[in-house]
This record gives C-alpha cells, sequence and structure tokens, in this order.
C-alpha cells in the first residue's frame, strides 16, 4: 500500500430551467456529497463524472450561475442528461438524425 489517501467524493448539483444560465443548487465533500448523489438517483437525475468539472463549479457560491467560461462543458453535462432520459430540449428541432445512444451505440 502506497500511504496516499482516497480524495473524499466531491458533488455539484445545478439547476437548470432552459431560459437562463444553470445555477449551483448544491456542492459538498465527503458525506455531503454522497448525500447529493443519493438524492440524485433517488429522483432519477443522471450522474455525470467530471473532477475538474466539479472542483471548478465547488467554487462558486450557492445559488450563483456559472460563469460563461464554463457554458460549454456544463452544456456538454446537460446534453448528456438529456440523453440519458430519451429527453430533447424545449423547441430542438429534429433533423432526421438520432441523438447518440448512452454508452456509444448508434442511434
Amino acid at each position: 500500500m502506497s500511504g496516499e489517501r482516497k480524495a473524499p467524493p466531491a458533488a455539484v448539483a445545478l439547476y437548470y430551467d432552459g431560459r437562463r444560465a444553470p445555477r449551483l443548487t448544491a456542492k459538498g465533500r465527503g458525506e455531503v456529497a454522497e448525500a447529493i448523489m443519493r438524492l440524485a438517483r433517488e429522483h432519477g437525475v443522471p450522474l455525470h463524472e467530471d473532477p475538474a468539472l466539479v472542483d471548478l463549479l465547488s467554487r462558486l457560491e450557492l445559488g450563483e450561475e456559472i460563469p460563461r467560461a464554463l457554458y460549454v462543458a456544463v452544456a456538454e453535462v446537460i446534453a448528456f442528461a438529456y440523453m440519458v432520459r430519451g429527453k430533447m430540449p424545449e423547441g430542438w428541432r429534429n433533423s432526421g438524425v438520432s441523438p447518440p445512444r448512452p454508452g456509444g451505440g448508434e442511434g
């Protein structure tokens, strides 16, 4: 054993209504992170693992909108959540191309 201690889990939760920038609604490490993830699972909210993004988002204050610099990264997470749940954003027009299936399968 190398003696290195594993960092406690970290988690954030975002709220996005499709009108404004997503807002940070929860953040935490250790037991708080585990509770955030447990609640997400219980409510069918998809989980996405990205430690670097969690680190950046956890620097925000609760209720704060994400900064423009993180729009693309967070948009990818939101797109992932829509795909996993089989949903499309309101007003999205299907161009005849099926979205990729979670796990990399073809649509």
